[in-house]
């Protein structure tokens, strides 16, 4: 019996990003070895030299395997912009050696990426995705966008997962409480905000040295986000880390009692559903795809960009360790339900199997 294979496109697993995490955790399934997935890299973080220089090798890559290794199934993960025109690129050098793709929509800007492409571009992305034997979107409202780009596409909703891991203790035990911020600095993420919320709990006294301490993590304005912190005399209860090693961040996160991450606009984070798995009291606001993993009984949800709801939110969270442990359980057990790898990576067995066994229609007809 012929073994199958399946060929996986994305970032690199060790780079930056929700896509990079995504690949490492289902890297740790059954499916990863049942498919014998190889794995191509085309992004890299650095210079455009170094960039256009993976993709280079990437592309060779692809197209040695589509001649000579040639997989049951393509399995394309792309974001927006750049990220869309490298794994389109791809998606039809696959269709031309009728292998069927598996094209999974992670850019949380996707429909504004559309929206600004000019028509040629357009064209590309309707029938790219209509092209697809499927369409992975994380959430219903993303798969709805992405019907209305191309409603010839086939759509499947299947979320972003994660593998539980054992939940943090709530239990008042006189350390402080310890906050992580774990994502890319900047406005997008809301991390000025945040700073701005914490530097009024500090003000009003329910955050000093003993009691909290926040950790920003993440690659972006860290130097922002240093000044800020030195400019509201806050630097005694916030450390900002900088960007992290993947292979810290679960001690960052097993050490961590409250998650917050109040964005402006999110795909589905696997911060998150890190952050859910381990039982943290998560803050964050409700906006992309993060509805699809919290509701008002899961998370302290807040509205972007208002630091005095935010603040608020932050207080119960620090304040009320009742709350904090309720929140970090119902969080943790949606994950279990819903979000646990395994049972992710099994309904991706099952849709290798259904476009693994079709036809692949040459370009020409």
């Amino acid at each position: 019996m012929t073994s199958r294979r399946a060929l996986w496109v994305s970032t690199g697993p060790t780079m930056r990003g929700g896509i990079a995490t995504f690949v490492r955790t289902m890297q740790n399934t059954d499916l990863w070895t049942d498919w014998n997935i190889e794995h191509i890299s085309t992004h890299c973080d650095g210079s455009v030299v170094r960039r256009i220089g993976r993709f280079s090798i990437g592309l060779v890559s692809f197209g040695y395997r589509m001649i000579r290794r040639r997989p049951d199934v393509v399995h394309l993960h792309t974001a927006s912009y750049g990220s869309f025109v490298r794994k389109a690129t791809l998606a039809w050098m696959a269709r031309g050696a009728r292998v069927p793709v598996v094209l999974h929509i992670h850019g949380a800007e996707f429909h504004r990426f559309y929206a600004v492409c000019p028509s040629p571009l357009r064209y590309l992305v309707r029938a790219t995705l209509t092209m697809a034997a499927a369409v992975v979107a994380l959430g219903d409202e993303w798969a709805r966008r992405l019907e209305a780009i191309a409603p010839g596409a086939r759509v499947l909703v299947v979320p972003n997962a994660v593998r539980p891991c054992p939940p943090v203790s709530h239990e008042p035990d006189g350390r402080p409480v310890d906050v992580l911020f774990l994502g890319e600095i900047g406005e997008r993420k809301g991390t000025f905000v945040l700073l701005d919320a914490w530097s009024r709990l500090v003000r009003e006294g329910v955050v000093s040295p003993a009691v909290a301490h926040l950790t920003v993590a993440g690659n972006g304005a860290v130097a922002a986000a240093t000044e800020q912190i030195h400019t509201t005399g806050t630097s005694d209860t916030v450390t900002i880390a900088g960007w992290t090693a993947p292979e810290k961040v679960e001690g960052l996160v097993a050490s961590s009692r409250v998650f917050v991450l109040p964005s402006r606009n999110e795909g589905q984070p696997m911060a998150v559903l890190e952050a859910m798995a381990a039982g943290l009291c998560i803050v964050t606001s409700p906006v992309g795809g993060i509805p699809d993993l919290l509701d008002e009984h899961s998370a302290l949800l807040v509205p972007p960009d208002e630091p005095a709801a935010l603040t608020a939110a932050l207080r119960c969270a620090l304040t009320d360790a009742a709350t904090r442990a309720g929140l970090g359980a119902a969080a943790r057990q949606r994950v279990l339900t819903d979000f646990d790898v395994d049972v992710v990576s099994r309904r991706f067995d099952a849709l290798y199997r259904e476009v693994g066994s079709c036809t692949v229609p040459a370009p020409y007809e």
